[in-house]
């Protein structure tokens, strides 16, 4: 059994850990950290049952919990997170940061994004992008992950085997995606109230989403040369789920695209690459931590689309992180994690 801390754990991120992690068999939480709930178990502040329901938020104190844990996950805002990875890792103790402190190794592009500082450019160097099925090797090796953005997570799983293997072009691609509005975190603002969500569908953030640097970045690494990428994200009236479409120019045919594809990803057990001509749902993949990929072509204009579908909250958040988790500490990648989704 490892021992487990979460640091934020009352935010949406947070208490979807503790979800997963309930069912994890090689797993002992030890700490969860929430300076609203302090004191109070899982079960009086969120009616949570299961093994850690009469577990106590504390306050996030690092050098109280770093005598208690081997790995913690990092809930907390961009910016907070530096700090405690520094402290946590000088412990001896595995790191997997949700926040975008460690996703970008270009840090004048995270500085310029987030309008934030970064004060520890050693760890930047030395921390690991946290998308899985990508990055495999690295991450079992590491002790500082950076765990992707939920958009990223459901554009890039398809666009890197194929731009690293020049089947698409490089110079052309449209990212147009959907999500729920747990996307935005679990805070009172009435732009995500029930009434302003509830019956209605938007565009936001329209050139200027900050995901959109991270994607840009990690394509480039891919390519070796720069890649720019148009992204719109949208508000669905919905509580979890990406659904993500992608207009790219295929350098060959949709047949051979889809073989790749397909073999690339054969041995993941969360990515699954459907059949031609079947379209993926948010619903077969709400509660799971699967991706879901579709290709089709317009042949008339040339294009091909590409349609994935993510659960933000879990593969495009805490499942990412467990599963990272799991490689760091050389268990099945799988361990713990559903792929049976919560289809209604």
């Amino acid at each position: 059994m490892i021992q487990v801390g979460i640091i934020g754990a009352s935010g949406y991120t947070g208490l979807e850990l503790l979800r997963l992690l309930d069912s994890h068999p090689e797993v002992e939480l030890k700490v969860i950290t929430s300076r609203d709930f302090s004191g109070k178990t899982l079960k009086e502040a969120f009616g949570f049952s299961g093994r850690f329901s009469n577990l106590s938020f504390e306050a996030p104190d690092p050098s109280k919990i770093a005598e208690r844990v081997e790995v913690v996950f990092l809930c907390v805002p961009s910016g907070t997170a530096q700090e405690m990875a520094k402290f946590f890792l000088e412990k001896g103790i595995k790191v997997i940061d949700l926040s975008a402190d460690f996703r970008f190794k270009d840090l004048k592009l995270y500085e310029k994004t987030y309008k934030i500082n970064h004060r520890f450019p050693e760890l930047a160097e030395r921390s690991v992008y946290g998308l899985s099925e990508i990055y495999t090797e690295e991450i079992k090796k590491a002790d500082l992950i950076g765990n992707p953005g939920c958009y990223p997570t459901s554009i890039l799983l398809p666009l890197i085997p194929l731009l690293k293997e020049s089947l698409i072009e490089s110079d052309f691609i449209v990212a147009d995606s959907k999500s729920g509005t747990s996307g935005a975190g679990r805070k009172a603002e009435n732009y995500y109230s029930f009434c302003e969500v509830n019956e209605d569908f938007k565009a936001y953030k329209v050139a200027s989403h900050r995901h959109t640097p991270e994607m840009e970045e990690k394509l480039s690494l891919v390519c070796g040369k720069p890649v720019k990428l148009i992204f719109t994200p949208h508000l669905l009236p919905i509580n979890r789920g990406i659904l993500s479409t992608l207009y790219v120019k295929f350098r060959t045919s949709l047949e051979e695209i889809h073989d790749y594809l397909r073999e690339f990803y054969k041995e993941k057990p969360f990515v699954e690459v459907l059949p031609l001509e079947s379209y993926p749902r948010i619903s077969e993949v709400k509660g799971t931590n699967l991706c879901k990929i579709a290709l089709f072509e317009d042949k008339k204009r040339g294009f091909g689309i590409i349609i994935s579908v993510i659960d933000n909250l879990v593969k495009g958040a805490s499942g990412q992180a467990i599963q990272n988790m799991n490689l760091m500490f050389g268990f099945s990648e799988d361990l713990g994690l559903p792929k049976a989704p919560i289809f209604v």
